[in-house]
């Protein structure tokens, strides 16, 4: 029998009757996927950084120190940002597990470590999750979670409340994209990603995909979670205000043909923050799994070359050590 989504709203155009889809058509042919694997096999990529894994770790990570009461992002590596805000800690997309993937001894391995565990935490009031990519969504990280702190409250895209409730964990909120939830005197807005979800050979599409817009009364963060470029991305991103602080991928875009559709890649990274007024913003999505064909230290160089090319300055978009801290700025231009 034909699965039908259950969700389904004719008078959302990312509502399908098979599953969810994005607001613009992406660029992937049939046969894309077996040529890039094919391609990246013979080339032997991605190759290791320069120096070597050990060298990367030493030069783009640290332990991660939970002091202070100021309202703070710390990025803990891939799409991980633990935020605390008003004296509320918040995580996106959390994964301390060893690979990103459904099997133990297979699948994208970690290259850099967690800079924390969950045990080392003293507190966590919410989790919020882009899509149900495994590196993105990680059943054992969650579970940890849901034991250490019974009350934390996760805020999920349309279609990924089930995946909870099935593992006992009943503080769920779920979104479709443009809804918002207050809680804890902040308000929490699903909004559209470039993207898809998939879990399975049996759930392509699903699951909604979303960034999140996280306000308080003195601020205003955006999570993007996992996304490609769009002309209206900006636009989604504004679309609650003017941000304050910005989490933005930079990484798993090579070869760009094939990832352009669902990743950005530096270079638009820039383009974006730039259209966005050049708000507080860390670069994510790079420096712990091997997605892609660039090497883990690509990111941030070509982060810092496409600053230095638009003659910007790079203080307010520098990538950060993996547990790496900064308090969250609100810049007067």
């Amino acid at each position: 029998m034909r699965w039908k989504n259950p969700w389904f709203d004719p008078l959302k155009s990312h509502h399908q009757i098979d599953g969810f889809r994005n607001l613009e058509p992406h660029l992937r042919k049939s046969g894309d996927v077996e040529r890039w694997r094919r391609e990246r096999k013979e080339q032997g990529l991605p190759h290791p950084p320069d120096g070597g894994y050990a060298t990367f770790i030493k030069k783009w990570w640290q332990k991660a120190e939970l002091k202070g009461h100021d309202n703070r992002v710390w990025w803990l590596g891939h799409a991980t940002v633990m935020l605390r805000i008003n004296g509320r800690y918040l995580l996106t997309d959390p994964v301390f597990s060893r690979r990103a993937s459904p099997l133990s001894f297979a699948g994208p391995q970690r290259k850099t470590p967690p800079p924390l565990r969950i045990n080392e935490l003293h507190q966590l009031d919410a989790v919020l999750i882009s899509h149900n990519h495994y590196d993105h969504l990680d059943s054992a990280t969650v579970r940890q979670i849901a034991c250490r702190f019974p009350q934390t409250r996760f805020f999920v895209p349309l279609g990924l409340k089930q995946w909870f409730l099935r593992r006992g964990i009943r503080c769920v909120t779920e979104l479709d994209w443009g809804q918002s939830y207050s809680w804890q005197l902040m308000t929490f807005t699903a909004v559209p990603a470039q993207h898809w979800s998939m879990r399975s050979f049996w759930d392509r599409n699903r699951s909604l995909w979303c960034g999140w817009i996280i306000e308080c009364e003195s601020l205003r963060v955006w999570f993007s979670g996992d996304t490609g470029y769009t002309a209206s991305l900006a636009d989604i991103a504004l679309s609650r205000g003017p941000l304050d602080v910005a989490m933005i991928p930079i990484g798993a875009y090579s070869p760009r043909w094939f990832m352009s559709s669902h990743h950005m890649d530096p270079q638009q990274a820039v383009a974006l923050w730039q259209q966005l007024n050049r708000p507080f913003a860390v670069p994510i999505h790079w420096g712990v799994f091997e997605l892609a064909d660039e090497s883990l230290d690509m990111p941030p160089q070509e982060l810092l070359q496409a600053l230095d090319n638009n003659d910007d300055q790079s203080r307010f978009f520098a990538p950060l050590r993996i547990g790496q801290s900064l308090p969250l700025l609100k810049i007067i231009v």
